[in-house]
């Protein structure tokens, strides 16, 4: 469904990004932001299931500066490749300056949301609140997240947790939750980190298909022209 193209940021460097298109007129577009394993099977399938809604999908491949075109599996050799790799000092600044360029393209489709997976779901909700020319922004169980809390996101946002999460404390959770009250925040009692990724072992489908309907719902109602 979905096709390999060529990005340019403002700086002039040149990126891989997924692209998924809609069947018929799209609703819109939605970025669609990695975990650290890259634009890999799991993030293009989340792009085509987009597509599959209505929507122009693009997956940025915000890793091509320190390594193009870097995708990973799940198995633990593999996660732990990737955390050395990426995980140790994140240059937020580039992967929004990336990401920016990913919206950007999408500009001429209609209104754009994103939606981001671990590290990806901190640079979404850094997207909402620093990034031009969205209308909508979700974010799946970000690590990080609560050091940017103080950040207002300038878009609806909506958040997803699982109580489980060995990587993030129900406390990191309350913080975001007392500091940006008018963000969407859902938690899901049986849900470990990764949990909506069914290539994962920490997948849980009950609390997927609650979450993931959730996520559509809230860009049906906030990607209108």
């Amino acid at each position: 469904m979905g096709q390999d193209i060529k990005l340019t940021a403002s700086d002039g460097f040149q990126f891989g990004c997924y692209r998924a298109d809609a069947a018929g007129a799209p609703k819109g577009a939605i970025v669609v932001v990695q975990e650290i394993f890259g634009v890999n099977h799991h993030i293009r399938s989340i792009c085509d299931r987009l597509a599959k809604e209505g929507y122009v999908a693009f997956a940025p491949s915000i890793f091509d500066r320190i390594e193009p075109n870097f995708q990973s599996g799940y198995s633990s050799d593999e996660v732990q490749n990737a955390l050395r790799k990426f995980a140790g000092n994140p240059n937020w600044a580039t992967f929004l300056r990336d990401t920016q360029a990913a919206i950007d393209a999408a500009k001429s489709i209609g209104p754009i949301g994103i939606i981001g997976f671990c590290s990806g779901g901190v640079i979404a909700y850094l997207a909402a609140a620093q990034l031009a020319g969205l209308s909508a922004a979700v974010g799946y169980y970000g690590g990080a997240l609560v050091h940017f809390a103080n950040e207002k996101p300038k878009v609806p946002t909506q958040l997803h947790f699982g109580e489980k999460d060995a990587h993030i404390p129900l406390t990191d959770i309350e913080i975001i939750k007392a500091k940006q009250p008018q963000v969407e925040v859902f938690t899901y009692p049986g849900a470990e980190h990764g949990f909506h990724c069914d290539e994962r072992s920490s997948y849980d489908r009950a609390s997927s298909d609650i979450a993931w309907p959730r996520s559509l719902e809230f860009f049906a109602k906030h990607l209108h022209a």
